[in-house]
């Protein structure tokens, strides 16, 4: 039994769930946006027809693999902000910002500088979210999660570059203070399957957290 009509206090409008492959993000995403009853703005990434292709060559395809996901969201945020006047609550599986994020992981010197100059010559007015959710685990979690979900792309991830990208979120997220943040240990709690560890986090949303969080269900319940 949910308790997703009955909320005393009002959810954050927007909302943004990050976090590095394999730590649910869009399946976080979804639950909130059924919970609030938000539309929802998803990442599409198996729009992007060189995807695939990075994983198999990561060398090769960065630069275009990086340069559309860059214009599909810029894209994204265009229509968000003529959207706003009709839809203004939502519920993102990214942040913009994630792009930088990925740019420099991926991008060799030069193809990072032409990259910059690209998304200079870009109008990307992204709305800031009200909170932030960083979904954290293990490189370890991530990978097992990766395997056992089974999209074909992915089972190409190596161990190495995973670590890479979780370090690059961690780092990140220890810095940002664009808006309110919420830190969630999700390597041992279920958000998906364990209605009692949802609950949890969707009364700790409710509570309307500043600053930067952090929550735990686990250690809650000690």
């Amino acid at each position: 039994m949910t308790r997703s009509s009955g909320f005393s206090r009002k959810p954050p409008r927007f909302i943004a769930v990050e976090g590095p492959i394999g730590v649910g993000k869009t399946s976080l995403c979804k639950r909130l946006a059924d919970s609030f009853n938000y539309n929802m703005l998803l990442e599409n990434s198996d729009d992007n027809p060189f995807l695939a292709r990075f994983y198999q060559n990561p060398r090769q395809h960065a630069l275009s693999t990086q340069l559309f996901f860059l214009f599909q969201r810029a894209q994204q945020m265009q229509e968000l902000r003529q959207d706003d006047l009709f839809e203004p609550v939502r519920v993102a599986d990214f942040l913009i910002e994630k792009d930088q994020l990925f740019a420099r992981q991926n991008l060799d010197p030069d193809e990072y500088a032409l990259y910059q100059k690209v998304f200079q010559h870009l109008t990307i007015d992204a709305p800031t979210p009200d909170l932030v959710i960083y979904l954290q685990a293990p490189t370890t979690v991530l990978l097992d999660r990766i395997r056992k979900r089974g999209i074909d792309a992915e089972q190409l991830i190596e161990l190495p570059y995973l670590e890479n990208l979780n370090t690059a979120y961690t780092e990140f997220f220890h810095y940002y203070s664009k808006s309110s943040l919420l830190i969630v240990n999700s390597a041992e709690i279920d958000l998906v399957q364990n209605e009692d560890d949802y609950q949890q986090l969707l009364d700790y949303i409710v509570s309307c957290p500043s600053g930067t969080t952090y929550f735990n269900p686990r250690q809650t319940l000690l």
